[in-house]
């Protein structure tokens, strides 16, 4: 399942619980950039070098009024290991029953070795200070990710 957002659209409203519990809402970013990401599993090889990217440049991010958030399926305390092990400078949104990914549009068929699943479809959304979309990579590679996402946010705030 795949949705097509407008840029300036307002996003979709999100309300799951981070690594330790807290729960989080889309109102929590109110007048902060937000880079919404949407990936597969913990500690999975492309997960993780996508995850270490973006704390690589949570610095970058954060010195343009930014937040770095994401979300996949896993459970808190998966999330707690995953930010543990890798030192991530953000949070992690457990979004077990995948309303967040299907309301974005993250949540579609996947296919892999031969075999047809649902599951994430990597995907990140960069939402404005007004809780608008303003940049969507509906189809994600992991590779310089993290630094496209950085440079559409300069070009957004500049």
């Amino acid at each position: 399942m795949t949705s097509s957002f407008a840029i300036g659209q307002a996003a979709p409203l999100f309300l799951a619980p981070n690594q330790i519990g807290k729960i989080l809402t889309l109102a929590d970013y109110e007048g902060k950039w937000l880079v919404l990401y949407f990936y597969p599993k913990d500690s999975t090889p492309g997960c993780t070098t996508e995850a270490r990217d973006f704390t690589e440049l949570a610095a970058d991010f954060t010195a343009l009024g930014a937040k770095i958030l994401g979300v996949s399926p896993d459970s808190e305390k998966s999330h707690c290991k995953f930010i543990e092990k890798q030192s991530l400078a953000f949070d992690l949104l457990s979004d077990r029953d995948h309303q967040i990914a299907e309301a974005y549009g993250a949540w579609g068929l996947k296919k892999f070795m031969g075999k047809e699943y649902l599951g994430i479809l990597r995907s990140t959304f960069l939402i404005d200070p007004q809780g608008q979309l303003a940049f969507t990579w509906p189809i994600v590679k992991v590779k310089g990710h993290a630094e496209a996402v950085l440079a559409k946010l300069k070009e957004l705030v500049a």
